[in-house]
């Protein structure tokens, strides 16, 4: 499921690389732009916490029961990581009534991701830990700062196919909650009409 380190390890130094020679590095640039609406979501196995207790997340099992929510974020306990952490799980029922498993993916402050669960997402949703950006990079949800890979705040909607329906960046943490509920009500409007 991982995938193969040495084209991630090349791929990772590329990005790196870029925001530094161009002197970019103290800016929180995206690397490269998401990935595009209608692309199939690649899949991942990652560690995290529901609740603050372990688990491991597999995004083709979740898809097994339904659509998925993945919200990429910088990292745990930072303002609007934490503002937009409040803000779903303040609309984690609504996610869940349209039958959608919301997800959360770091690649910062990884090792408090079982707090960050518990405290700020309010039990409501997992949080999973991606060292080293690896699961960013394949959802080319990448920024670089300070010669650091974090992840980008990108959002996905992705239906149970793996077919991405929604892929929305934008540093206005509560923004995404709005376009990712709306196209998750877009998507499931259009199961019923079936």
């Amino acid at each position: 499921m991982i995938r193969t380190t040495t084209v991630l390890t090349a791929l990772r130094f590329s990005l790196i690389a870029l925001p530094v020679a161009t002197g970019l590095a103290c800016n929180a640039q995206p690397a490269q732009a998401a990935l595009s609406q209608g692309v199939n979501a690649p899949d991942f196995t990652l560690q995290g916490a529901l609740a603050g207790k372990p688990i491991t997340f597999s995004l083709k099992a979740a898809l097994a029961k339904g659509p998925v929510v993945l919200y990429f974020f910088p990292a745990a306990f930072t303002a609007g990581c934490t503002q937009e952490a409040h803000d779903f799980a303040a609309a984690a029922e609504q996610f869940q009534a349209q039958g959608a498993t919301l997800v959360g993916i770091t690649a910062g402050n990884t090792e408090r991701v079982s707090e960050f669960s518990k405290v700020e997402c309010r039990d409501k949703f997992a949080v999973l830990a991606d060292p080293g950006a690896l699961t960013a990079i394949l959802y080319h949800s990448v920024s670089t700062e300070h010669q650091t890979l974090l992840s980008q705040r990108t959002s996905y909607v992705i239906a149970p196919d793996g077919n991405i329906l929604l892929s929305y960046t934008g540093s206005n943490p509560e923004q995404h909650v709005a376009e990712t509920l709306e196209s998750l009500k877009k998507w499931h409007a259009s199961q019923i009409q079936k």
